[in-house]
């Protein structure tokens, strides 16, 4: 048998294990940092390039529109060839990307470069949660998926705080040129370290593959433009063209056995009410991310190092609540971590909403470290909760509805700020805020369905199919 398809039973063996984890990071870090620095870059960038910001946006956009047509296609191809060879694919494209990003002269190889880069992070973004699942044991997937997300949240924390450090020391092509080295100390490890699974029979849709990218990609344009106030009847019209390819995308997933949108899953009440919930979340965290530097800047008055150490507590309170609540999920439901966490989370926004005229420096930690707290408690026992649904062989399909899910929420919030902003100029940043709460309360609820008995239906079902097929390996 073909060292391929071998699969270890019930997770990885130390100190592989601990090899596999630290190679899992070190991916997921450099894809979701880089989502971020750029846009902290993109001023100095564009007058480097002599690039009008109109045309510069593409040094953000070209990677989020790469990831977002590639995240499901490449999830279903992780079953096919395996997690490890996508995961490790992307590696391998994100960090030669990374070298063209650095030694790039015009705005056009910029870009070019960012696309490419994007594929190569949809790559390791796909399949990340998948390569999780099979390298904990079982009893430990909560702390395993408790970490990770960990590793995320801290990373799309830190993007913005790195990249001013790095662009205070070197020039803008440094932020890419870090990659380089953790790119290849990270493919080092994965090709020795990173679990082998069983491979999928079926061959890869192209039809769907191509319908899912025209859906998800031209809807979030549409959505983009509408945030950006461009005219209404473009933004019609990018709307019908992501519904009617959505339309015949549903309904050839129908039609088939293994459908590349998960469908079959979102079938799964306790499923698809986790991704409800992960869409309404992500959707709430980036009004807040987006609006607070905003709000605390044009509001209080605070200088970019004050608010860069305001802001601070927020990740802190999640790089403690997320292996906590690892932890807990494996003795409590994760609805009512997810409702309590999110309860949470809307509590601190709308405290920040309604902070007082002249507040103390205290006055604001606390409000950061109450939404960071509730943001950690809900997102470890969400994300478990869709993978541990999802029959073991589905695991790519899972993973990439995770990634779909928090990218559709993140760039719908994004949009919404920038629809706000535009709008109601400084007051808009504490709409927005208020928006932010509302999105969470509605995230709170839909997780607390999941403790009904039509919410958790299909969840018992699935641990006895898993523990019934880890006795049978």
């Amino acid at each position: 048998m073909s060292t391929d398809v071998i699969e270890h039973a019930d997770g990885l063996p130390l100190p592989q294990r601990q090899w596999a984890i630290l190679t899992i990071a070190l991916g997921i870090t450099m894809s979701v940092v880089d989502g971020a620095i750029a846009n902290v870059a993109l001023p100095t960038i564009a007058a480097d390039l002599n690039a009008s910001p109109a045309f510069s946006i593409w040094i953000v956009n070209g990677y989020q529109l790469a990831i977002t047509i590639s995240l499901l296609p490449l999830a279903s191809m992780g079953e096919i060839v395996g997690y490890r060879r996508v995961y490790l694919a992307g590696l391998l494209l994100f960090t030669l990307a990374s070298a063209f990003c650095a030694l790039s002269h015009t705005l056009l190889e910029l870009t070019l470069a960012r696309i490419v880069q994007g594929f190569g992070a949809a790559g390791i973004m796909s399949v990340n949660t998948a390569l999780v699942r099979f390298t904990y044991p079982h009893a430990l997937l909560g702390r395993g998926i408790g970490r990770n997300a960990l590793v995320v949240a801290v990373s799309a924390a830190i993007g913005p705080t790195l990249a001013s450090a790095i662009l205070s020391v070197a020039n803008w092509p440094f932020l890419f040129a870090i990659n380089i080295p953790l790119g290849i100390a990270a493919l080092a490890l994965g090709w020795n370290c990173l679990p082998h699974t069983r491979l999928a029979s079926h061959p890869f849709d192209w039809q769907s593959a191509g319908l899912s990218a025209v859906t998800f990609g031209v809807g979030i344009f549409a959505i983009d433009s509408v945030g950006h106030g461009e005219p209404l009847l473009i933004c019609l019209i990018e709307f019908g063209v992501a519904m009617a390819a959505g339309a015949l995308l549903i309904y050839r997933e129908t039609h088939v056995a293994v459908p590349l949108l998960p469908i079959d899953l979102l079938r799964i009440p306790i499923f698809g009410l986790s991704i409800a919930t992960s869409i309404a979340s992500f959707c709430a965290q980036m009004l807040a991310f987006v609006a607070i530097p905003f709000y605390l800047q044009h509001r209080f008055g605070y200088s970019a190092v004050e608010m860069g150490l305001l802001i601070t507590p927020w990740p802190i309170a999640v790089a403690f609540a997320a292996p906590l609540a690892g932890r807990l999920v494996e003795h409590y439901p994760a609805g009512l971590l997810g409702g309590i966490g999110l309860l949470l989370f809307a509590g601190g926004l709308a405290s920040l909403a309604l902070l007082p005229a002249s507040p103390a420096h205290a006055d604001v930690i606390w409000r950061m470290a109450l939404a960071g707290l509730g943001f950690g408690l809900f997102q470890t026992p969400n994300n478990r909760t869709m993978i541990a649904a999802a029959p073991r062989e589905r695991s790519g399909g899972a993973s990439g509805m995770l990634g779909t899910a928090r990218l559709l929420g993140q760039t719908t919030g994004a949009a919404l700020v920038a629809l706000l902003l535009g709008r109601y100029a400084i007051e808009g940043t504490r709409i927005a805020l208020l928006a932010a709460v509302g999105f969470a309360l509605c995230g709170a609820l839909l997780s607390m369905l999941r403790l009904s008995p039509a919410g958790a239906r299909g969840a018992e079902h699935v641990r006895i199919h898993d523990g019934q097929r880890m006795k049978g390996e």
